[in-house]
């Protein structure tokens, strides 16, 4: 494993990477309150299959930069995405995978005609559009119990003060019986500027903004809320805590022919540190 920077027009991130250079670029999105680690498992496994596994820290998630336009948006993240792939010199063979927010942002672009991966493949967040379904009523009284942090994280300056004790709770409840001494420092240190966390819990403050994102961006705004144009692979634990496992398995009807959801069992939301085994079983076929 080794790290690497690229710099952006609006932010410089550091990325983690596996896998011969000269391989097809395989680009792994972490989520939140995670970091590039979160792709321990999974990056030498891609590489081992000839991939040039690249894995970002988001934008505001320290080693990462601070983004000089200060936005969180889904758009931006999209950008930022798409300035990797072009940085790094991917091609039409290239490949997406999206954990939380970096699924989020995976959905998105799998919306956009103008994507340029060939594969998409996201963990713990189905497209939203694909949960449009009135059989999701049933499992709305839990998620909205479960869901309480987005709320929480627009609240001004509070989370931001709060950042230590939310991340550890989160990840106890999303991922109940998960050990996370090996994830909770990094993920601490990533949030331990205060404009890091500004910008980290700025995504949840962006999310239904009435002020759309500035020119650069624009052509993405609101991809977040189509469905996907091409095939997904969509994985989800069978216990994850922060979105309720039946509404995954809600969205396959609504998604591309080609398109798979599998739930992982024995795992929550960090199906890929809970269960790598199987998580990367799933990956590796898809993309073979």
């Amino acid at each position: 494993m080794d790290e690497i920077r690229i710099d952006l027009p609006q932010v410089s991130l550091s990325a983690l990477t596996w896998g011969p250079a000269d391989g097809p670029l395989a680009l792994l999105l972490h989520g939140f309150p995670d970091t590039a680690r979160t792709w321990r498992h999974l990056g030498p496994d891609l590489a081992a299959d000839g991939w040039r596994v690249v894995a970002p820290y988001l934008r505001g998630y320290a080693p990462s930069d601070v983004p000089a336009d200060g936005r969180g948006d889904v758009a931006a993240l999209i950008s930022d995405v798409l300035g990797l792939h072009a940085a790094l010199g991917g091609g039409p063979d290239a490949v997406l995978v999206g954990h939380d927010w970096g699924a989020i942002t995976a959905n998105a672009l799998a919306a956009h005609e103008d994507c340029p991966f060939a594969k998409v493949v996201t963990l713990s967040v189905p497209p939203f559009a694909a949960l449009r379904s009135p059989n999701v009523a049933r499992s709305l009284p839990r998620q909205l119990r479960s869901s309480w942090y987005i709320l929480f994280n627009r609240l001004p300056w509070l989370p931001e003060r709060a950042y230590a004790r939310l991340v550890r709770k989160l990840w106890r409840d999303w991922s109940p019986g998960y050990d996370a001494a090996e994830d909770l420092p990094a993920v601490l240190a990533a949030m331990a500027g205060p404009e890091n966390r500004r910008t980290i819990i700025g995504y949840y403050r962006a999310l239904l903004s009435p002020f759309g994102p500035p020119p650069a961006y624009r052509r993405w705004k609101g991809a977040e809320m189509r469905l996907p144009l091409q095939p997904i692979l969509s994985l989800h634990g069978d216990r994850d805590g922060c979105l309720d496992p039946r509404l995954a398995a809600l969205a396959e009807p609504h998604l591309p022919p080609g398109s798979q959801v599998v739930l992982v069992p024995e795992a929550g939301h960090f199906l890929q540190l809970e269960q790598p085994a199987a998580v990367n079983h799933l990956i590796r076929a898809y993309l073979a």
